[in-house]
């Protein structure tokens, strides 16, 4: 604990001289980036990096995870959310100490004295968990508890969430980033190249009686057999192969959490496997006709593509609507 505070304040004078340096860690297009909230939201990452020694694209991951569990929740102060650059939040009671009788306590003395992980980070005296440097600060001493290798990192993230889901899918994240060198991975991609025939309309929810009673949780896009599928967004594959239902299909989730699940394909494309980070645009499958039985049943219905999304929370994932957004990266695409 010693250690670390020596090293906040050795950071805290160096840190004006070290900020005007950080145009030198610009890497490919990092620096070029169109949306200057998250051109500052990597500076703030590369600066961190710079001072404790974590990798800012283990940072990058755990704030894209905190963003997007924060989707359903209501914000309890859109003030203090507004003027932050991150979305890392400790909560209360892991900041100030479970036995704080002050669960908004700043002071860090009395924090530390009651086991709390608020910590000050900026220098200002107050280990605010609004602030975030502070945050930053207090997640990063937690983490370098167990080390700052790529394992020793995946075992404090686990022992910070206590899920297996969590640490599987910000490692996800951090191997995109460490990939493209930046945060702007929000483009989307309609799943069938423009060139070839299709047609879709709204299939969400209608009836599905193959394998029990149960609703249509897609899209179908019918488009002719061995028409190339394109991967939607920026993501990892974590699914590849036979399922009964939707045949040959791939599982990809995406920077926002979202899972894209593309059905009743024909084939992959070659050399596609599970853990592969893929792109929008770029070719992943072949539209088929495949599925509702054993492993190579193929041409129960005509050939079309099954997409849906799924949203994950911290719970399972759930089924959303995909129709909307297919509209819109439509338009997006003629455009």
């Amino acid at each position: 604990m010693r250690v670390f505070r020596l090293i906040i304040q050795i950071s805290l004078c160096v840190a004006a001289v070290i900020s005007p340096l950080e145009s030198a860690f610009a890497k490919g297009s990092a620096a070029n980036q169109a949306d200057p909230l998250l051109r500052e939201r990597l500076q703030l990452f590369w600066r961190m990096e710079s001072l404790y020694g974590i990798p800012w694209n283990y940072l990058a991951a755990i704030d894209q995870y905190e963003r997007t569990m924060k989707i359903r929740k209501k914000q309890t102060d859109n003030q203090a959310s507004s003027s932050r650059l991150t979305a890392v939040d400790i909560p209360s009671d892991r900041w100030t100490g479970s036995m704080n009788p002050d669960q908004e306590d700043t002071n860090p003395v009395s924090i530390q004295f009651f086991g709390g992980m608020g910590m000050d980070g900026d220098g200002d005296g107050l280990a605010d968990r609004n602030n975030d440097l502070d945050a930053l600060t207090s997640l990063i001493h937690y983490l370098a508890q167990y080390g700052f290798s790529a394992d020793d990192w995946q075992i404090g993230v686990w022992s910070y969430y206590q899920r297996d889901r969590s640490v599987k899918t910000i490692r996800q994240f951090a191997q995109v980033y460490e990939k493209y060198q930046h945060l702007q991975l929000d483009e989307r991609h309609f799943p069938i190249p423009a060139r070839y025939d299709y047609s879709y309309r709204s299939t969400w929810g209608d009836a599905r009686g193959w394998g029990g009673r149960r609703i249509h949780e897609g899209t179908d896009i019918f488009a002719r057999h061995g028409t190339p599928v394109l991967s939607t967004a920026y993501g990892v594959i974590e699914v590849i192969g036979w399922n009964r239902y939707g045949g040959w299909r791939i599982g990809m989730r995406d920077m926002g959490n979202v899972y894209h699940y593309f059905a009743h394909l024909s084939s992959f494309k070659k050399g596609l496997k599970p853990g592969d980070i893929v792109e929008p645009g770029q070719v992943i499958g072949y539209v088929g006709s495949s599925g509702y039985g054993k492993p190579g049943t193929a041409g129960k219905f005509p050939p079309h593509l099954h997409y849906g999304m799924y949203r994950e929370t911290g719970g399972a994932d759930w089924a959303f609507d995909p129709y909307p957004y297919l509209k819109r990266w439509e338009r997006q695409r003629k455009r």
